[in-house]
């Protein structure tokens, strides 16, 4: 089975404020989007920025088959939400912005408007599989590109940009707290013995504090010593697949010329064990052809694919 995720980037039908002016650039996207994930070919794929619930179904039917859609209720301000494009049937086990219990709001903006819940919902779900059942969850973390007062893209002074940086670091954070209490509950103690996956854009890279914050117990990660060696922490930790994308293909943005690795897959014990490959992109392409985005997101509207490289693994 592949397992993937990817960044839709603007997913609307036509005529609003954020999506292709016309039909026809519309049906470009879609038609770009499709070639991509026929050839991927996942059996579950989590997407991220569906602007439009008629336009997943719309890209669904493209897609041909009978493929199966879930969405979350939970979008942002922008309408735009996660969800998930599966081969199998599959049954929503939660539908969430809740930040976790004592955790109190976070300051969003320079008129202390605080925030008690991520910006767009978690979307958890579960599918029958040939080892038995699957639960994944799927996300998209508040974004490192920063908007300011009044629509802005660019701050008046760099003490403006130090703190709305700073608000949007505590956004994502409390958001991957609430991911990782979700992420809990899928668990159920029980990370060696249950398939779980957590999906995402994490909008930020491996190493981040807000990434670190998903895996638990910290130790074991891929590629270290102590991978290799079970202990407690495995019944509840995820495992970042990050270190097995060859080192060429890790990267599923390329911001302002830098390429960067934000688009995540995060598996439990039992799950990461059954790897046998992992990558961005298509796997016949080799790394990822990207553009290079900028700070101000309306630059691509209407553009047909998507400024993110789908990131996928196959397990056995």
């Amino acid at each position: 089975m592949l397992l993937g995720n990817w960044n839709l980037e603007n997913l609307y039908r036509p005529g609003g404020p954020y999506g292709p002016d016309d039909e026809a650039a519309y049906a470009s996207k879609l038609a770009a989007l499709a070639a991509v994930i026929t050839e991927l070919d996942p059996g579950l794929l989590g997407v991220q920025e569906v602007g439009d619930p008629g336009a997943l179904d719309d890209l669904a039917e493209m897609l041909g088959d009978d493929w199966h859609v879930a969405l979350s209720s939970n979008a942002d301000s922008r309408g735009i939400r996660v969800g998930f494009l599966s081969r199998t049937a599959l049954t929503v086990v939660a539908d969430t912005a809740a930040f976790p219990p004592r955790m109190l709001p976070v300051q969003a903006d320079d008129t202390g408007l605080t925030v008690s819940q991520a910006g767009r919902g978690f979307l958890a779900v579960e599918v029958a599989g040939g080892r038995g059942t699957l639960r994944v969850a799927v996300c998209h973390l508040k974004s490192k590109l920063l908007s300011y007062p009044g629509g802005r893209f660019q701050p008046r002074d760099e003490g403006e940009r130090a703190r709305y940086g700073a608000y949007a670091l505590y956004r994502r954070a409390a958001e991957a707290a609430a991911l990782r209490a979700l992420a809990d509950r899928l668990l159920e103690g029980d990370g060696r013995e249950r398939d779980v996956a957590v999906l995402g854009d994490l909008n930020d890279e491996t190493q981040a504090a807000t990434t670190q914050l998903l895996l638990g117990p910290p130790g074991s990660e891929i590629g270290t010593p102590g991978y290799d060696r079970p202990d407690r922490g495995d019944a509840v930790r995820l495992w970042d697949v990050a270190p097995l994308i060859p080192a060429s293909e890790r990267y599923s943005r390329v911001n302002s010329g830098r390429r960067e690795l934000i688009d995540h897959v995060l598996l439990s014990h039992r799950l990461v064990r059954r790897v046998s490959a992992a990558g961005t992109g298509l796997p016949s392409d080799g790394p990822p052809r990207l553009p290079s985005v900028g700070t101000d997101p309306g630059e691509r509207r209407g553009v047909a694919g998507s400024d993110h490289a789908p990131v996928w693994v196959r397990v056995g």
